[in-house]
């Protein structure tokens, strides 16, 4: 399994390589350059060639293709160089790592993007030790959540929830919700709630939620009921 994590970060970093000599080799060129061409010098076929720029657009570069011409990087486009010590790049690989490997697909997918976009934006030597670092985040045995996306979507948009819920003792509950935060553990995510049926915070493992449905409502964030104030409260509880 670490075998196949290992092959499969060792193929996603040589696309980035590749990514960024791409970007290389258009902007030395004032001409447009055909994919053809392109693809030769990269060493790749013609349908990864397009896939590559197609991600490079998403990423904001200004590349302009016609076709029967070719591709061409706009004037004056640059990635200024941002700066981070080792131990800042360390953080930020082992964070992007895990949210690669802990997270729902687009969650993931969104990871390998911003991976993509540090890399681009800092220094040469930085670059490699950003996608080299020694840390590497391992398998994890919690079970896929396709609820992932649908409650970060309502906390993002302040989405009031009804939840069926099965509790640890088995009992099926429904609570009427504001979504606040997600936590991630080793092995489970958290959702932490208002939970407007108990008045009071609750957290919620996402894989003992069994439906959850928007009601149409939103929700204002208010003293007292925010994640932050959840967090706080947490924090400043006793210790049993």
């Amino acid at each position: 399994m670490i075998q196949v994590r290992s092959s499969a970060v060792m193929h996603a970093n040589m696309r980035l390589f590749r990514l960024f000599q791409l970007l290389d080799t258009l902007r030395v060129r004032r001409t447009p350059v055909t994919a053809r061409f392109l693809a030769d010098e990269m060493g790749v076929s013609l349908r990864t060639l397009y896939r590559d720029i197609a991600d490079l657009q998403a990423m904001g570069a200004p590349i302009r293709g016609e076709g029967g011409v070719g591709y061409v990087l706009e004037s004056g486009y640059f990635l200024p160089s941002m700066r981070f010590d080792e131990e800042e790049l360390s953080a930020l690989a082992i964070g992007l790592r895990l949210a690669a490997t802990r997270s729902d697909a687009r969650l993931s997918e969104a990871a390998q993007r911003a991976t993509a976009k540090i890399a681009s934006a800092v220094t040469d030597d930085a670059r490699r030790f950003f996608l080299d670092t020694p840390l590497e985040a391992g398998p994890t045995a919690a079970a896929p959540l396709p609820l992932l996306p649908t409650l970060r979507k309502a906390i993002q948009h302040r989405r009031k929830l009804q939840i069926d819920y099965e509790r640890l003792d088995g009992v099926q509950t429904t609570r009427l919700a504001r979504p606040l935060g997600l936590t991630v553990f080793d092995s489970v995510w958290l959702l932490s709630i208002w939970c407007e049926t108990a008045n009071d915070f609750r957290h919620l493992r996402v894989d003992r939620i069994s439906a959850c449905e928007e009601t149409g409502e939103t929700f204002r964030h208010e003293w007292g009921k925010r994640f932050s104030d959840c967090v706080l409260r947490e924090k400043s509880a006793p210790k049993q």
